[in-house]
């Protein structure tokens, strides 16, 4: 009769790769094998403990990654290398940031490269739009990417970021090179941005004038001028208060005076906060101007 696996002293892992194995000889023994029978068996045993090993020990994806270089090397070596890639569309990102983030190396051939997973590593890159991935036979690749291109910072729990157009964060801001670019801040004020600033287009004077545009509750917007003053907008009928706002300038040179805030909310009328300092002298304009009582004094 065979023997039957018997128990281990040892713990963990390695015990379990042993009782693993000696099942299998268990079973292997109590099988009627074939003339040279033995030979296959020992394979098949080597071959499982390899394999339970490998996954045992979380060694699969460098094995995968071993595999995939001897298949490439074998496809290069009939002539599937990769001998050029034409690249186009690129230029917030280097051709070489383009090549690893699709994931072509010097090592890859054309024969094994899966153009559908370059191109979704591609569109996983926030500073990639779309991207197309060709297989030009024998040894020439083809890569198209429309990038996004950076529309305003945005700012959020005090942490700022360069976002696209359609409010796609494409990277933590770092650089001085866009301290030109709109600048608003609040929770889904990223989204919103597009449309909200696209209303200035009227009012070009206007715009130069903001500092930041501050989202208030996700409901509407207030301006933080660069001169310090606060503009309160209304919800609805934005187009109507920065025209109202706009006329105010030009006519009256609001912007120029002694005040800290204007609200447009209503639509029948202008509020103006003046500044402390001016709101002093125009108290003390008001106390000169009352008449003095009968028996006051100067």
């Amino acid at each position: 009769m065979g023997r039957r696996p018997g128990r281990f002293a040892t713990f963990g892992p390695l015990a379990t790769a042993r009782r693993y194995v000696e099942r299998i000889v268990w079973a292997a023994e109590r099988v009627q094998w074939p003339r040279h029978g033995g030979i296959t068996a020992t394979a098949l045993i080597l071959l499982s403990s390899i394999g339970f090993g490998i996954v045992r020990g979380d060694h699969t994806p460098v094995v995968l990654d071993a595999l995939a270089d001897v298949r490439d090397m074998a496809a290069n070596a009939v002539g599937f290398r990769i001998a050029g890639v034409a690249m186009t569309g690129h230029k917030h990102l280097s051709r070489d940031e383009v090549l690893a983030i699709a994931g072509v190396s010097g090592r890859s051939s054309l024969l094994f490269l899966d153009a559908a997973a370059a191109r979704a590593r591609l569109k996983a890159n926030p500073w990639v739009g779309d991207a197309t991935v060709q297989k030009l036979y024998p040894d020439r690749l083809a890569i198209d990417i429309t990038e996004r291109v950076a529309f305003a910072l945005w700012q959020k729990d005090g942490q700022v970021n360069v976002i696209a157009a359609d409010g796609t964060v494409l990277e933590a801001f770092v650089s001085k090179s866009v301290l030109t670019l709109p600048f608003v801040v609040g929770s889904g004020a990223e989204k919103r941005a597009r449309e909200f600033l696209a209303q200035f287009d009227r009012h070009p004077e206007l715009r130069d004038q903001v500092r930041a545009s501050v989202l208030v509750a996700e409901r509407r917007w207030t301006l933080k001028l660069k001169n310090g003053i606060d503009v309160r907008l209304p919800e609805t009928d934005v187009p109507r208060a920065l025209d109202q706002l706009a006329t105010l300038e030009r006519d009256k040179k609001l912007l120029s005076r002694d005040i800290v805030a204007i609200d447009l909310r209503l639509p029948d009328r202008v509020t103006v906060r003046l500044s402390d300092g001016a709101a002093q002298a125009r108290e003390d304009v008001l106390k000169a101007k009352r008449p003095k009582s009968k028996g006051g004094a100067a």
